[in-house]
């Protein structure tokens, strides 16, 4: 019973830590993932191009700080275009929505009017505005975090052997975080090329229907992807409301959501599955209560990082005896993935 108590107490502060921390732990998280993925590729060029290992890692900090900052200023960008569309186009849709609800009887159209003028649009909007803008400090502050851990790359095997304290199993560990690497390095590559093939038929596809917000929306769409199965849902239900705000027109909001509908399905279905293969060995179920948790946590950001961490925690947990019932409930098949497969980037860490 002390134990079971002293546990809840851990378990408690550790939360309290996480959302106290959000802001500085969200930004290491994706320093973490962005100097996994940026490794491989210095590897790759420092290997096949013969460019000093320096100059490549220069080049490698120098893109990061830059794309990082063009996500940044794109995203605050289309943020504020939608502010203000929504402010031009409010009286359009509040004459819109009564046309849109009358199918669904008074009672129904009655509750949704009333719901709809509840809600704080203007305070929704504004605190959509100054999230946009907290991602420059955010940004700032992960180019600073890979920097600092390009800085001192040269020293984690040596640190993580003294910490071990014994060769063999500072070897396993280093296999461990090559697994890692490997398995989300490769998601988030591919997830990332799924999303781009998504946000881009979002684009055309409202393009085609001469709406505007094409590209705010295809940003949206590109962005809510990474999130498994609920951010298409989003992605989906977002852009076909905005047909309708924006044209008032039925037929043609049915026909937008339809073909956003169609391409989320058949990518989501078909190419993502197809491209990844067996690098996710996760349960459906844990990927929900990842993200319901994560979300919980850290709000949106810890919904996009909810399977990262899912499938570090997984191999981790199948590694340690006392924990590997966690992992098998992770595991889609009952069967936890212990990075064992993936012998080229543990060999490539080691080394």
């Amino acid at each position: 019973m002390q134990t079971g108590f002293l546990g809840l107490i851990a378990f408690s502060l550790l939360m309290f830590m996480l959302v106290q921390a959000k802001f500085i732990l969200i930004s290491l998280a994706i320093a973490i993932i962005l100097f996994s993925l940026t490794s491989d590729a210095i590897h790759a060029i420092s290997t096949r191009l013969r460019v000093p290992n320096w100059l490549a890692t220069t080049l490698a900090l120098i893109g990061i700080a830059l794309g990082l900052l063009w996500i940044s200023t794109t995203i605050v960008a289309q943020v504020n275009e939608v502010v203000f569309l929504a402010i031009a186009y409010a009286e359009q849709a509040q004459a819109a929505l009564p046309a849109l609800t009358e199918r669904l009887g008074p009672e129904a159209q009655e509750r949704i009017m009333t719901a709809l003028t509840n809600f704080n649009i203007t305070g929704w909007i504004r605190s959509l505005a100054g999230q946009a803008s907290g991602l420059l400090s955010g940004s700032v502050l992960v180019i600073l975090f890979v920097g600092f851990m390009f800085a001192e790359q040269v020293w984690f095997p040596v640190k993580i052997e003294r910490l071990a304290e014994d060769p063999e199993r500072a070897l396993q560990i280093r296999r461990i975080i090559a697994s890692i690497m490997h398995r989300v390095n490769r998601y988030l590559v591919v997830k990332t090329g799924v999303s781009a093939v998504t946000a881009v038929i979002v684009w055309i596809i409202f393009r085609v229907a001469g709406l505007e917000l094409a590209m705010a929306v295809a940003t949206l769409t590109f962005i809510l992807n990474f999130i498994p199965s609920v951010g298409s849902i989003v992605a989906t239900v977002i852009a076909t409301i905005l047909a309708f705000v924006l044209t008032g027109d039925t037929t043609l909001t049915l026909i937008v959501g339809a073909l956003c509908s169609i391409t989320q399905f058949l990518i989501g279905n078909i190419l993502d599955p197809m491209l990844l293969g067996q690098t996710l060995r996760l349960s459906s179920f844990g990927i929900i209560l990842s993200l319901a948790f994560w979300g919980a946590i850290w709000g949106v950001p810890g919904m996009f990082l909810a399977v990262p961490i899912m499938v570090a925690l997984m191999i981790i947990c199948a590694h340690i005896p006392w924990l590997r019932g966690l992992a098998v409930m992770l595991s889609r098949e009952g069967l936890p993935d212990d990075g064992s497969s993936d012998e080229d980037g543990a060999r490539k860490l080691a080394a």
